[in-house]
């Protein structure tokens, strides 16, 4: 029955870059967010957990870590702490767009 099961498996959908803010408390919960509500909110999760994880790491190692900076080359998160939990940016890049020198 092996040859019916590829007649029920869709396709993997691309998800466009998310653009804007979301705020998450100590406890991991997205508190408010300015994302679509068509990007998974799952996705926005999984980025607070490392967020928030990766302030902790910091914080337990005595290291004073304030502003995390993650960059891709088409996107870049930026996230700011905030008494435990964070403010967090996702920014798309514009992979097109070139510097010019002056």
């Amino acid at each position: 029955m092996g040859l019916l099961n590829i007649f029920g498996k869709s396709e993997p959908t691309l998800l466009t870059l998310p653009s804007g803010s979301f705020t998450v408390g100590a406890d991991g919960n997205i508190v408010a967010s300015t994302i679509s509500s068509g990007f998974p909110r799952k996705h926005l999760q999984d980025i607070a957990r490392v967020v928030l994880r990766s302030f902790t790491m910091a914080q337990d190692a005595g290291l004073p870590l304030s502003d995390l900076n993650i960059e891709f080359p088409t996107f870049r998160i930026t996230a700011r702490e905030l008494r435990g939990g964070a403010l967090v940016f996702l920014i798309p890049v514009n992979v097109g767009a070139t510097k010019r020198a002056k």
